[in-house]
């Protein structure tokens, strides 16, 4: 059970908190779908890969809200991705100091539903209000029309584009507008 002490962030039908150990076996369901993968990394993971990355990452403690947290439907209190922001760390290391990037990943079977808008929306509020942060950045894979979609509508202004082989990247920006 979900106590208060655990929401990290809350909306209308998500609750964002830590991750725990009953959240493995859907984080690795995930990591193991080749639809969800294919935008965010290519094929999917082997449970052994996943089970790592989970324990690497998602179940440690995050020292303050820069972070994935878990993501959680309310209603049937049901794990469906992971979602946050997280420092945005420079390409030859550190990170950019008032910035952050936005990260949503919400399962296959849960997508089209607008809970990456309403996350977005969530993440996009705590980072600018409460952690008064400058800038919050993405990258989407060119392919993927719904997230720059979900992008788009949170306000976010394309930058750049990055073209490679084989996958090629839209950079975007939102700028806090209460630090201009």
């Amino acid at each position: 059970m979900i106590s208060d002490t655990d929401i990290i962030l809350e909306t209308e039908r998500l609750i964002f908190r830590q991750h725990t150990m009953a959240d493995l076996n859907v984080y690795c369901a995930m990591e193991a779908d080749p639809v969800f993968r294919r935008y965010i990394g290519g094929s999917p993971r082997t449970r052994d890969e996943a089970e790592r990355r989970f324990m690497e990452g998602a179940i440690k403690p995050a020292p303050n809200l820069l972070s994935m947290w878990a993501t959680i439907l309310k209603p049937a209190r049901q794990y469906i991705g992971r979602c946050g922001i997280y420092p945005h760390f420079k390409p030859g290391g550190g990170v950019f100091e008032g910035q952050a990037a936005l990260g949503l990943y919400i399962a296959t079977e849960y997508s089209g539903r607008g809970f990456a808008t309403e996350a977005g929306r969530a993440f996009v509020k705590l980072g600018f209000d409460e952690l008064k942060l400058s800038r919050i950045v993405t990258a989407i894979d060119t392919r993927n029309d719904a997230s720059v979609r979900v992008i788009e509508k949170l306000g976010f202004k394309l930058v750049a584009t990055e073209t490679g082989d084989p996958r090629s990247f839209y950079h975007f920006a939102l700028e806090n507008p209460g630090t201009r």
